[in-house]
């Protein structure tokens, strides 16, 4: 059954901060423009009803992707074989910090890509080994594999010295409360912070970024977000999320807004243990749900599921696994573009049945880090051999995540990395604290 929220809190909490809603900051790459008027037909009679033409296979998706893109993946999805197609939702995880390893992995279970965690990274040489293996295993297919990491700012920066220190995210909500109703100096310093972050990303050869964090946090009774998250007020946080969101954007790099529908209410870590976001629909959609519903608004490519127990949606199944979570994703917040689980590894979800397939026939587009990748695998396999999972749905998923690769590959090529990135970053990383402390 279908759970109707209060749609007009979700469209102006977002929008309440700020006398206008744009979180570009106008200079001559803000990417963030996205006009829906529509002109009138050449040659149409004065009054005369004429129907719109078709999406041409250039139109972007609300979420990046151009419909031809979108064509293109369909087409490449549609000749896969049953292991190709399983190996094309997962993003797989690997020991060491060996670039063979990862390498292997992609190659020999035709994985959309890998993670990469603090425990995989020894320098920026390694680092760039790993990820160019990586890319090379998946070289013949057309488009880019799936390279990413956790690299938020503040604690969760699995880079390490490698990367530029940025501050916790809690600095970005700091720096866009700072701005007061006209002011843009916060909102500027955010965007350039996540583009470069994006960019010295990219530099490393990363495509993706699992960033940034849209959840709205209680404090300190929060164990597992705290300053991960931008504010305690949702308003707030959509601000500094959506203004991410385009700086990412801008960058060139597969952004991932998360955990959704919100991890920073409950009071348990979902690394250890499933928790409980114990709140009715109307609250989710006051509190939870508004820096979402923003990032959506501002053409989020990914977002991250959850794995948290909303009893308001599905009693007892984690979000990640929730056909309901993710009908209130899609349905409600209009969301378009790739779904991702949250780390399949995590205490939360480790010891039920088959959770890949669960997530999958859920609405999953992504499974991000299985306990065993290979395992995962051969699970999904089997099931799309059987029937269990139907290929319709892992084809849509899989089709998902390859226009978005193939997006990545298009705007990467208009957006080449400056050749002084870091120090770009480094003096990024400067300004947002200063916009914060004003």
């Amino acid at each position: 059954m279908r759970r109707r929220l209060r749609r007009a809190a979700l469209a102006t909490a977002g929008c309440t901060l700020l006398a206008a809603c744009s979180t570009g900051d106008g200079g001559a790459d803000d990417d963030t423009g996205t006009g829906t008027g529509s002109a009138p037909v050449a040659g149409a009679p004065a009054g005369t009803a004429t129907a719109p033409p078709g999406p041409s296979a250039d139109t972007e998706t609300s979420w990046g992707p151009t419909v031809g893109e979108l064509d293109t993946a369909a087409a490449l999805v549609a000749g896969l074989g049953d292991a190709e197609l399983a190996g094309q939702v997962i993003v797989g995880r690997y020991a060491g910090t060996d670039p063979a390893v990862a390498a292997d992995l992609v190659a020999d279970l035709h994985l959309a890509g890998v993670s990469v965690t603090g425990d995989n990274v020894l320098d920026a040489d390694q680092v760039r080994a790993t990820t160019q293996a990586v890319a090379q295993a998946a070289g013949d297919r057309g488009y880019p594999p799936v390279v990413g990491i956790d690299q938020e700012g503040g604690l969760v920066s699995h880079l390490g010295d490698v990367g530029t220190t940025f501050p916790a995210f809690s600095v970005a909500g700091d720096a866009v409360a700072a701005d007061g109703d006209d002011g843009t100096r916060g909102r500027r310093a955010v965007r350039s912070a996540a583009r470069a972050t994006g960019l010295e990303l990219r530099d490393l050869g990363f495509t993706w970024v699992f960033a940034p964090v849209a959840d709205v946090t209680i404090g300190d009774a929060d164990p597992t977000i705290g300053t991960r998250s931008p504010s305690q007020d949702p308003t707030v946080a959509g601000v500094a999320v959506a203004t991410a969101v385009t700086g990412y954007r801008a960058a060139a790099v597969v952004s991932t807004t998360k955990h959704f529908p919100g991890h920073g209410a409950v009071t348990a870590d979902s690394h250890e243990v499933l928790p409980t976001l114990d709140a009715d629909l109307d609250a989710l959609a006051e509190r939870e749900l508004p820096p979402f519903a923003r990032a959506v608004a501002q053409g989020a490519p990914s977002v991250m599921m959850g794995h948290l127990d909303v009893p308001a949606l599905d009693p007892g199944v984690p979000a990640s696994l929730s056909p309901a979570a993710y009908e209130l994703l899609r349905e409600e917040l209009g969301f378009e573009g790739v779904a991702i689980t949250d780390s399949l590894g995590m205490g939360a979800v480790a010891g039920r049945e088959r959770p890949a397939v669960q997530a999958l026939a859920a609405g999953a587009d992504l499974l991000l880090m299985p306990v065993d990748t290979r395992l995962a695998h051969r699970v999904v396999t089997e099931a799309l051999a059987s029937g269990e999972l139907d290929r319709e749905r892992v084809e849509e998923a899989a089709t998902r995540v390859v226009a978005l690769q193939l997006w990545q590959q298009r705007w990467s090529a208009d957006r080449p990395v400056p050749a002084d990135a870091t120090p770009r970053a480094t003096r990024a990383a400067s300004t947002l604290v200063e916009a914060a402390l004003r």
